[in-house]
């Protein structure tokens, strides 16, 4: 559920001089137009900074609707292009305009780290460093989500990581769900082709299957873990997946 926009600068800077206008600025524009919700809030972030663009606004109200689309999600390239597009139907020294106010709002995400904007994208946090990172190819990370009743970790691979081939034993029950929460990536059975993970997919994965997982070569790859309760249930990793069976996946 999003959360409801409220607003009182009307009230705060007009107030007592025009308490009407006050009114359709606080309670209807904000109260009620941008609560409505047939167009989500990001959407509605950007038809506003078009609409201003075009009507050749580009003082501070356009720079407040700039960073409110930051704030709702939009990215440093997702308002490049919309400028961009914008500009072709506005004119140029519109677009030049609102680039040098946007480039303002957007300056600090250039120092954003790829590890920060990946997990900016997911809802679990991608914790600390693998501690069983001597079975994975490249960095990982390891977060605990649920320690109770059925234990549940988010493991995130930076591009390229992967972790050996393993089989989770059980006398009986046992294996392992991965649910794939954010990037791209890949899971395969020892004698079966590789299936790419995209966010949503699940893998169940019984015991005594061979098999390993881990991410694109151009992407971050994040999947929860989720144990399978077993008899005698314990993890044996193996080989490492070679650079020639890694190097065949797209």
């Amino acid at each position: 559920m999003s959360k409801k926009i409220t607003q009182t600068a009307g009230r705060e800077q007009l107030g007592d001089f025009a308490p009407m206008f006050a009114k359709l600025n606080d309670d209807v524009l904000f109260g009620e137009v941008w609560n409505e919700k047939a167009i989500d809030v990001k959407t509605k972030c950007i038809i506003t900074v078009v609409s201003l663009m075009a009507s050749g606004i580009t003082d501070s109200s356009l720079q407040y609707h700039l960073i409110n689309a930051k704030n709702n999600g939009v990215t440093r390239e997702e308002i490049a292009a919309i400028i961009t597009h914008a500009t072709m139907y506005t004119g140029w020294p519109k677009g030049w305009a609102v680039f040098r106010l946007a480039k303002e709002v957007w300056a600090d995400e250039s120092a954003v780290s790829e590890k920060d904007k990946h997990q900016n994208s997911i809802m679990f946090p991608i914790g600390e460093e693998n501690p069983y990172s001597q079975f994975f190819i490249g960095k990982s990370y390891l977060a605990p989500v649920s320690t109770k009743q059925i234990p549940i970790f988010n493991v995130t691979f930076e591009p390229g990581c992967r972790n050996n081939w393993h089989i989770h034993h059980a006398k009986s029950g046992g294996g392992q769900m991965l649910i794939c929460i954010g990037g791209r990536g890949y899971y395969q059975e020892w004698g079966k082709e590789p299936v790419e993970m995209n966010p949503g997919d699940v893998i169940n994965i019984p015991a005594e299957v061979k098999h390993w997982h881990g991410a694109a070569k151009d992407s971050w790859f994040s999947h929860l873990a989720v144990e399978t309760q077993g008899e005698d249930a314990e993890n044996e990793w193996l080989e490492p997946v070679t650079h020639e069976e890694y190097s065949k996946l797209k």
